[in-house]
């Protein structure tokens, strides 16, 4: 059995999701298919994702729905009359739409997430009946039915061990399972979303509890490439990867799979395949547990922007015992997680997503380390990037960081932090915003121009 995942322009439309009926129909071992909302048709158009959240922000503030609620329903009536499907699957779409929206309001967050949710959960329900209408005969499955049980606030959503034991009944169906993506619910029956990416999750989490023979991640591209196409001339592609390779470029910046999504399929051993639904004979880039050694120690570099630095000195910092441990509490009282945090004797840095921070949060935060932890130079700082060279190889190769630091020097810009993992797997460093594309375009330069062979 296999698990095929399709995003968001894989069923943008009704063209579209034909394919995607083509793809499934190719292979009878394609039992369970994972779907996201529709998403763009063209490059200006809006997501029905993001149709919905100004429906659910329109509720939130006692507007008028009227017109962003019939937004999000004439987007799904354009696709079934695309497919050819009676009017009634849209009057069930109308309906959920309305009951969601007279829902309490008292958690705004939940709010927003029930609403955003029906994106996935109604294209299912569409999906499944044209499966149907085609001679494949499917059956739509509801995450609260199948019992994807996730964790309660205020931690991020994440799939609880029972929900794996629950979704493996789902094995002995004879139909293919059409399943949404993006959310689970409480054991107290409330529906969360998962982070960004979250229909990659959900895909996982539904091959991990079935023991797929493989988990297929349908997308735009044919294969994951070796950095940003947007801002390198034609990279690389990667034919095959590993688990801990694809996580540490996920997590800086490769859009093309979530960094979390890899976590139950890693844990159960289970391959993962990106494919084209536009082009589904290629080959794509398998996601593998070990894979054979090239001539290049490096994989794929990657980067993502959005983060602030939390600069603090105090002279003899390294003998106080228990600084880091009441520097990181302060933070996770402030509901704030951190990505890096270099040190030096007297200083250290921690490196968080500025999502997290306000105003006012920067302002405690500067306000307790002074007076708590009687810093004598506490500040933060904007808008730096994170650059992240990846790859097996790299623990045996004498150097590298070395090539990657005068590579970026060339660029003229300023490294303002460099971290290696113990594992050996990744090089991380820190730098301004500004500098983001260009150091990307000189690093790739440097480890993936044409290796000769003498």
């Amino acid at each position: 059995m296999k698990v095929s995942k399709f995003g968001g322009t894989s069923v943008a439309n009704a063209e579209q999701i034909k394919k995607v009926a083509a793809i499934v129909k190719a292979d009878p071992s394609r039992k369970f298919v994972v779907v996201s909302a529709p998403g763009k048709r063209f490059d200006a158009d809006k997501k029905v994702t993001d149709l919905l959240i100004e429906l659910a922000n329109a509720a939130i503030h006692n507007e008028n729905v009227e017109e962003k609620l019939q937004n999000v329903v004439n987007r799904y009536r354009e696709i079934a009359e695309g497919l050819g499907l009676e009017q009634i699957i849209c009057d069930v779409i109308e309906k959920d739409l309305r009951t969601r929206i007279l829902e309490s309001k008292s958690n705004v967050e939940l709010f927003v997430d029930n609403i955003k949710a029906s994106g996935e959960d109604n294209n299912a329900k569409l999906i499944s009946s044209y499966f149907t209408s085609v001679g494949m005969p499917a059956q739509y499955v509801n995450p609260k039915t199948a019992g994807l049980v996730v964790n309660d606030l205020p931690e991020r959503a994440q799939a609880l061990p029972e929900a794996y034991d629950n979704i493996s009944t789902l094995r002995n169906s004879s139909e293919i399972i059409v399943f949404p993506g993006f959310f689970g619910y409480t054991k107290e029956g409330i529906l969360r979303t998962f982070e960004r990416g979250g229909s990659d999750i959900t895909g996982s989490i539904v091959a991990a509890a079935i023991q797929a023979e493989l988990y297929e991640n349908f997308t735009d591209v044919d294969s994951v490439f070796c950095a940003n196409p947007r801002v390198v001339n034609s990279p690389a592609e990667i034919e095959e990867i590993t688990y801990r390779e694809m996580r540490e470029l996920s997590y800086a910046g490769f859009s093309v799979f979530h960094d979390e999504a890899l976590m139950p399929v890693y844990k159960t051993g289970i391959p993962v395949c990106i494919k084209n639904t536009n082009n589904p004979s290629a080959p794509g880039t398998k996601i593998v547990a070990e894979r054979k050694a090239n001539r290049r120690p490096v994989t794929g570099i990657s980067a993502d922007n959005g983060f602030s630095i939390l600069y603090v000195s105090k002279y003899l910092m390294n003998r106080e015992i228990g600084f880091g441990r009441k520097l990181l509490q302060i933070l996770e009282e402030e509901n704030i997680s951190y990505e890096h945090t270099p040190s030096g004797l007297d200083d250290i840095s921690v490196i968080m997503r500025s999502h997290q921070l306000t105003p006012e949060k920067e302002v405690r935060i500067i306000d307790r380390v002074i007076n708590e932890l009687h810093a004598e130079d506490v500040h933060f700082r904007h808008d730096f990037s994170m650059i992240v060279v990846v790859g097996e190889g790299m623990n045996n190769s004498t150097g590298l960081a070395a090539r990657a630091a005068t590579a970026i020097s060339r660029t003229g810009a300023n490294i303002e932090m460099i971290n290696q993992g113990s594992s050996e797997v990744s090089l991380a460093f820190g730098v301004h915003r500004s500098n983001e594309d260009k150091i990307l375009r000189e690093l790739y330069s440097e480890f993936f121009a044409p290796v000769t062979v003498g």
